[in-house]
């Protein structure tokens, strides 16, 4: 991976930290604030689940800059990867449980709030976002399935080297 990919994918990733945390410390007090009148059980689920999705998010990006840096020391395809592709494939399982609850959530909201109902094809589309978001999970899974194979096969390639280099 070149040099200014790299810098250029740690400037996003950078920028997207500090607004996770201007969401999750302004954003998400209005949302709370913007939800007064709510049931207070609608209310703090929300809330937490707003909070929650974004840490999810902020331990991606933590985890592709750590594989960034095992990319740029050239170390990407070591053990020491697997730690943060098991982080990712865990938040992304995880934003995929929190989109479902927010279905849930809606869904019960129907019952406490007359008048202020959620559409039932609105908490099907979101039933239907937390599945992909669970796919986007299984996708990352069967890439750390090829990781651990360029893993093997390099540490292969190193075992073989060293026997080369002691014939020669």
């Amino acid at each position: 991976m070149g040099k200014w990919a790299v810098l250029g994918l740690r400037v996003v990733i950078a920028i997207a930290l500090v607004g996770s945390l201007v969401v999750q410390v302004v954003m998400m007090p209005l949302l709370w604030i913007d939800m007064d009148d709510a049931p207070p059980g609608v209310r703090v689920s929300l809330t937490v689940i707003g909070v929650l999705g974004v840490a999810c998010l902020q331990v991606i990006a933590v985890c592709i800059w750590r594989l960034l840096t095992l990319i740029r020391r050239g170390t990407v395809f070591s053990d020491a990867s697997f730690r943060y592709v098991d982080g990712v494939i865990g938040a992304i399982a995880t934003g995929a449980v929190l989109m479902f609850s927010v279905a849930v959530v809606a869904r019960f909201a129907n019952l406490s709030t007359p008048g202020d109902e959620v559409a039932p094809g609105i908490v099907g589309l979101i039933c239907g976002l937390s599945l992909v978001i669970g796919g986007v999970a299984l996708v990352v899974y069967v890439l750390r399935a090829l990781l651990a194979q360029a893993v093997a096969l390099d540490s292969e390639a190193k075992h073989l080297q060293s026997e080369l280099d002691e014939v020669i």
